[in-house]
């Protein structure tokens, strides 16, 4: 799993000093998957939820843009100087994975609010991370995004939550954004979580495109997504997609 959230790593800061005015987001797409497999891994997202009659998501990378939560799917839509990019990506190397996310604004931010929405996000995911302790709770981590969150006056997005991973990209538990410390599943050592703060400026609510995969904000306000996959040792908690020296 170290190796895979390196390959997740790289290729998401690879993406991310990409990203400029009028690039397709499908370019970021290529790059992606021949990122990942240069790196002798597998793009886990490609092909997701496929069965017969259904592809599964046709991309190795999510590109959600400004009001886009989730899930967006590269095509030829050009960025434009200050949008909000979210870049999600997973990797399989060996049977394990690793998945993270990171946003980025394309150029400058366009104003200070947008800069505050993302700045608490990645809080948001610091706090979250904090809150993982052997003995402890999942809700420990839902309640410390939600509280840095609306401390902020963002609000948290309810229908999609982190998740446990390894074998397979979602295992239990899920890791919503939100909750009440003390409450769910024990962290017992050994687990692997994906924590996900999604953070939206406006109302929580989301909506799904008829696409069946782009998630949006139902209010049309902007939003931020990041994410970190860690693995809960006995003597603490190793960030999996974190390069050494972020």
């Amino acid at each position: 799993m170290r190796e895979a959230g390196r390959v997740v790593a790289e290729v998401l800061q690879i993406l991310a000093a990409a990203v400029r005015p009028g690039l397709p987001t499908l370019e970021l797409d290529r790059l992606a998957e021949r990122e990942i497999r240069r790196r002798g891994a597998r793009p886990v997202f490609k092909g997701y939820q496929a069965r017969p009659g259904q592809p599964g998501y046709p991309a190795s990378v999510c590109v959600s843009v400004n009001d886009e939560v989730v899930h967006g799917i590269p095509g030829p839509r050009r960025l434009r100087e200050g949008d909000l990019v979210s870049l999600d990506l997973g990797a399989e190397v060996g049977g394990l994975m690793g998945d993270a996310a990171l946003s980025v604004f394309v150029g400058a931010p366009p104003d200070a609010e947008a800069e505050r929405l993302w700045r608490v996000t990645r809080e948001a995911l610091d706090a979250g991370i904090r809150a993982v302790r052997v003995g402890g709770h999942i809700g420990d981590i839902g309640a410390a995004v939600q509280r840095v969150v609306e401390g902020a006056g963002f609000s948290v997005v309810r229908e999609f939550v982190g998740h446990g991973i390894g074998r397979a990209l979602h295992e239990d538990p899920q890791v919503p954004n939100y909750g009440l410390p003390g409450r769910g599943p024990r962290i017992r050592p050994g687990m692997a979580l994906a924590i996900e703060p999604m953070v939206n400026a406006g109302d929580w609510p989301v909506e799904v495109l008829e696409d069946g995969w782009t998630a949006v904000t139902r209010d049309g306000s902007l939003s931020c997504h990041f994410e970190h996959t860690v693995f809960v040792g006995e003597d603490g908690v190793e960030v999996l997609t974190a390069l050494p020296e972020s």
